[in-house]
């Protein structure tokens, strides 16, 4: 048995390789395939209700940054000290991110059937460290791309942070008015307890 077992971690791993070659070859130059579009297209229907979405998912929307129309994008919410976060697991350049920052952080999620608007302030990377080994505890999905593990040091994820922006989820009805939306609190968008 222990010969069964020690075979077949070098095909486990073969296998892990292969899928991990798959998804970065399905994110080539940062950006998704059409395979990946279509997936991603699916995810946001799925995500659109409440039942169906993970827990840890939802639905980014934000103004394209040259057409002005909503781009949806669905994501995966990382929690850290009892705030949440957004990661983009493509770098700077993805669609996004770039929209983000055009918009000036402005965004709405649609989560388990609500949509919030909120905006999303960039964390400087020297913050990043310790969301992006969240993150990745909760976004399998996203280890081919950032390269690393959720148990690798934090100093491995100190080198990548810089090349993998991080925003924190502020709550945009408490910035404007100082209306809380229930499960927020100090304008920060909390984890229900």
């Amino acid at each position: 048995m222990t010969a069964r077992r020690m075979g077949s971690r070098p095909v486990r791993r073969a296998v892990i390789r292969g899928i991990a070659a798959f998804k970065r070859w399905t994110y080539r130059g940062g950006r998704p395939s059409a395979f990946m579009r279509f997936v991603n297209r699916l995810d946001v229907l799925m995500y659109r209700f409440r039942w169906s979405a993970p827990r840890q998912g939802a639905i980014l929307q934000v103004a394209g940054r040259r057409s002005g129309s909503l781009s949806q994008v669905p994501v995966a919410i990382a929690e850290h000290r009892d705030a949440e976060f957004l990661v983009s697991m493509l770098g700077p350049d993805a669609n996004w991110v770039r929209n983000v920052r055009a918009a000036g952080g402005r965004a709405l999620l649609r989560r388990h059937g609500r949509e919030i608007p909120v905006m999303l302030e960039e964390v400087p990377p020297e913050r990043r460290a310790e969301i992006l080994r969240r993150y990745l505890a909760i976004a399998p999905g996203a280890r081919p791309h950032l390269g690393l593990a959720p148990a690798a040091p934090l100093e491995q994820f100190r080198r990548i942070a810089p090349r993998h922006p991080v925003f924190r989820i502020i709550d945009g009805e408490a910035q404007r008015g100082g209306h809380r939306v229930a499960g927020h609190e100090g304008g920060a968008v909390t984890r229900p307890r």
